[in-house]
């Protein structure tokens, strides 16, 4: 295992092509863009190596019988998924954000699964293939992005009928030795302080979507790899100071891009699904439903730093005691225990797959992610209700240390006079930092939109069942 210097040293040895804002990001590690995004990921190394986290953190490998950090591990009981969503949960409480590596975790599960099935059913070798390549990860505790969202282009139209067959990445040629794939994924978490890239494919695919049936393993900086850093609600903060960002040591959520495939090779050891179409649709679900469990341990953790600002701003502002306040601050535990609840329900409830690892509870953690969309909205909302407006009209971090508005800010900005105004405004910055529009965009759309969702709780549902139980009671019978 790598601890966190071993891990931010090897991201100096990888050369991708980075850009943001206009310019070329040549070093990750330092460049103040994306460097509260390492720290966070690292988190995930320096915890591992602490043996006060050595139970949560870590696992002994099923494939070869050493000890290995648990974001490498492929889930061998309900108990390994039962400490995937507390070691989340405890990471999110340390860092307040994103640490990344959960899609990787959840893309390489996956296609554990569907590689083995695959095998069993069309006499592939990409099981094998693919158990190498988890060895060669776990030997390098490696961090791997796992990358399924396509940019989609036209949403009425199949890959394969795109009018640019680049929107979904594709496969353009088959050689001798490997492929050549080219398109495109978004939104992809994590991807710049990655080691590797696990392309899946993104949705169910038809007969005339066969090339876009591709499954492989990219190093973040192979060539023909480009990625584009996105946007972040006040991401440019950064390069301005320390207070008006909020969580300046770990950022916002995930440090997500656009990675743009040209023409990129990608030799057979690596290649893990390669025209399969009719195995898409069960990739997608498998991995989406070991992503949706996760919400219910790194948003869990996340809402447990939102209450404690919230409550600590209730303290700042003097009023910790109003009987208003305290039912809304249990109205935010309330909406974040039902969420953990429901991960821990679909762990528990988690079965032993034919590949041999273990796969949660497809209806309960798809009702994970479904909460998630609404209880992290909510939760926000009673933070800024209790904060109090001031947490958007605050006044620019250089105007609180000039020595002419700083005084007048200090005085107008006070309340609690046990707290100073700094500790005031440091705490109202964390909070907007927290609820803002990122943050909560990808509460909504991350592991998949609300109808995603609304469509798997219907599919896994057993209405007939539930039908014919009523009319066992109502005494109907029927012809």
């Amino acid at each position: 295992m790598m601890n966190k210097e071993q891990y931010m040293a090897s991201l100096q040895k990888l050369h991708p092509i980075i850009y943001c804002n206009g310019k070329r990001i040549e070093n990750v590690v330092e460049d103040p863009m994306t460097r509260p995004h390492v720290n966070s990921a690292a988190m995930t190394y320096e915890l591992a190596c602490d043996p006060a986290y050595e139970n949560l953190m870590t696992a002994t490998s099923s494939l070869t019988g050493k000890k290995i950090n648990r974001f490498t591990h492929l889930h061998q009981s309900a108990e390994d998924l039962v400490k995937k969503v507390k070691m989340l949960r405890m990471i999110a409480q340390k860092t307040g954000t994103c640490f990344q590596r959960c899609v990787g975790l959840d893309a390489m599960n996956a296609t554990y699964i569907v590689t083995h099935k695959i095998d069993r059913e069309c006499g592939t070798n990409y099981h094998e293939r693919f158990t190498n390549f988890m060895k060669y990860v776990q030997e390098n505790d490696f961090m791997v992005a796992g990358s399924m969202t396509d940019p989609k282009g036209d949403r009425s139209k199949k890959p394969g009928d795109q009018v640019d067959p680049d929107l979904y990445v594709h496969i353009v040629e088959k050689k001798k030795d490997g492929i050549i794939v080219r398109g495109a994924k978004a939104h992809q978490t994590g991807m710049v302080n990655s080691h590797m890239m696990l392309i899946l494919p993104t949705t169910n695919l038809g007969k005339n979507d066969k090339d876009y049936a591709v499954a492989c393993a990219i190093p973040v900086d192979a060539e023909g790899v480009t990625h584009i850093f996105g946007r972040q609600t006040n991401d440019t903060r950064r390069l301005e100071g320390d207070i008006d960002t909020g969580n300046s040591e770990y950022a916002i959520v995930g440090g997500e891009t656009l990675t743009v495939m040209d023409n990129v090779f990608v030799p057979w050891e690596h290649v893990f699904m390669c025209g399969e179409y009719q195995y898409a649709q069960e990739y997608v679900e498998k991995f989406a439903s070991y992503h949706r469990q996760n919400y219910g341990g790194c948003k869990v953790g996340v809402a447990d730093v939102i209450i404690g600002a919230t409550a600590t701003m209730a303290e700042y502002n003097g009023c910790p005691k109003a009987s208003h306040i305290k039912d809304k601050i249990i109205e935010m535990i309330h909406m974040q225990e039902t969420m953990y609840n429901c991960s821990l329900g679909c762990s528990y409830e988690g079965t032993k797959t034919e590949a041999g690892t273990y796969y949660v509870n497809t209806l309960l953690a798809n009702t994970v992610k479904l909460n998630c969309t609404r209880y992290m909205y909510e939760i926000s909302r009673l933070a800024h209700d209790i904060a109090g407006g001031f947490i958007a009209t605050l006044p620019y971090e250089k105007d609180l240390k000039n020595r002419i508005t700083g005084p007048l800010i200090k005085k107008y900005f006070a309340a609690n006079p046990n707290v100073t105004t700094e500790n005031r405004i440091r705490m109202a910055r964390l909070l907007e930092n927290m609820t803002g529009g990122t943050a909560l965009a990808e509460s909504m759309h991350g592991a998949g939109s609300p109808q995603a969702m609304r469509i798997m709780l219907y599919r896994e549902t057993n209405i007939e069942g539930k039908k014919k139980m009523a009319k066992q009671l109502a005494k109907i019978k029927e012809d």
